[in-house]
């Protein structure tokens, strides 16, 4: 239970620069969206879904079922943002690249500290590449999907896409070994830049 609380925890915290990073590039490509509601902060409060958050990781860490979970979404107006869609797969693209710069600098601070804080930051940093990868895949709502929208797939083939989004995400996580594939990535990942900076 508690490593479980642990994990939520960690990942909670993760989705704040997560969340930030959507909202911080689509303002700077002209979306006020994020602004008027209030989502660019690092205010962790201000980006939790808590079913997507806490509840649901909670249950499935508890369960043994991988880990699945997201902050509260950055809405964003393609009509508003330079680029439209293909701004809007850089607004979705810049969650994923947060949790890769988060996890770094994680990494080198892990390589410079105490057996403690080295665990935590070791822990923290694996979950959020984990984050990066399993929000690179190209299903609604994940951020990988807004690159099908920069590619122009038929909005009605995404639109149902997202009708199932969640459903598929839960079955492949769960009756296949793509969590296991992410975790070992994210591991390998974890590794490799932690050795990179302890040397």
């Amino acid at each position: 239970m508690e490593n479980a609380l642990l994990q939520v925890l960690i990942f909670w915290m993760l989705t704040t620069p997560h969340e930030f990073a959507h909202a911080w590039v689509a303002m700077k490509l002209g979306d006020d969206t994020p602004v008027l509601q209030g989502r660019v902060t690092l205010n962790p409060l201000a980006h939790v879904d808590w079913m997507g958050t806490v509840i649901l990781p909670l249950a499935m860490s508890l369960l043994g079922g991988g880990f699945i979970g997201w902050g509260k979404p950055v809405m964003t107006n393609p009509a508003k943002l330079r680029g439209g869609f293909n701004g809007m797969a850089l607004v979705a693209m810049a969650g994923p690249a947060s949790n890769v710069v988060f996890a770094i600098a994680l990494l080198a601070l892990a390589a410079h500290t105490g057996s403690t804080v080295n665990g935590l930051c070791i822990t923290a940093a694996r979950l959020s590449l984990f984050l990066a990868i399993f929000n690179m895949l190209p299903i609604p709502p994940l951020d990988g999907s807004k690159l099908l929208l920069a590619a122009r797939i038929p909005m009605f083939i995404y639109m149902e896409l997202g009708r199932f989004g969640l459903l598929l995400i839960l079955i492949a996580m769960s009756a296949t070994s793509l969590g296991s594939w992410m975790s070992m990535w994210a591991a390998l990942g974890t590794r490799s830049i932690y050795h990179w900076f302890a040397h």
